[in-house]
């Protein structure tokens, strides 16, 4: 009887190395992507793609026909992330960056990479601050990352002075809004969220923190009666009243 074969490993460093230098190399690209609203030129591999990532087989399914085949356009992700998406593809490794790693996260999400994913989040969770954290609130609300939107309004409710003031909070969604006016816990009094959110508002389109308050009131069923608010003591300052007044009509 033959006996069992055994699988033995070489060194993986030499081998990842040598794919990372493929990524973006003309040299052997059979694919081409113009990539984000630069229209930068990224040379790819259409059978390493293909058979990790069920989004490129899809898309590079069909066999280029004879001549120089067209590029195929991304215009949505940003050069970097998709050079990151890339990287993770080639070598299962990926170095992923403060600035763009939402970047990343979004394009993992589009193109179903839930192991970069993974990694996103946890890489998220690591540099988490004040100038990322509603941006990153931002991204899980938008794709459904409860344990990502959960560590982030934590974060903020720990920060609430300093996230309720920052550029992020003005870019927030209603709904990414709405998780953060239904918290018990920002360290922050009634008359400065009526300030921050009029702030935002301003930024963004009315009708958006009227439907947030009122679901918040219709929530609560407080504020609308002037009864004393279960979320913080004493009721919303009068002066604030003719703000959210259109949204109890």
């Amino acid at each position: 009887m033959e006996p069992l074969g055994l699988v033995v490993h070489g060194k993986a460093e030499p081998f990842s190395a040598a794919l990372r230098s493929l990524v973006n190399n003309p040299r052997y690209s059979d694919v081409r992507f113009v990539v984000g609203q630069e229209q930068q030129e990224v040379f790819a591999h259409r059978c390493l793609l293909a058979c990790r990532c069920n989004f490129f087989q899809r898309l590079l399914g069909t066999e280029p026909g004879p001549g120089v085949p067209s590029p195929v356009v991304l215009s949505t992700v940003p050069t970097e992330a998709f050079l990151a998406v890339l990287e993770f593809l080639y070598t299962n490794s990926v170095k992923l960056h403060r600035h763009s790693v939402l970047e990343v996260l979004t394009a993992a999400v589009e193109y179903g990479l839930e192991e970069l994913r993974e990694l996103c989040l946890q890489f998220v969770v690591k540099v988490l601050d004040v100038e990322l954290v509603c941006e990153a609130l931002q991204a899980a609300v938008t794709f459904g990352l409860g344990p990502l939107q959960e560590r982030c309004v934590a974060f903020i409710e720990a920060h609430s002075q300093e996230a309720l003031r920052s550029q992020g909070f003005l870019e927030l969604s209603a709904a990414a809004l709405l998780p953060l006016l239904r918290s018990d816990k920002l360290c922050v009094d009634e008359a400065e969220l009526v300030r921050a959110a009029r702030s935002w508002a301003r930024v963004g389109a009315v009708e958006q923190i009227v439907e947030a308050w009122k679901c918040h009131a219709l929530r609560r069923g407080d504020e609308a009666r002037g009864a004393p608010c279960r979320r913080r003591r004493g009721t919303l300052p009068r002066e604030h009243h003719r703000f959210l007044d259109l949204s109890f009509k």
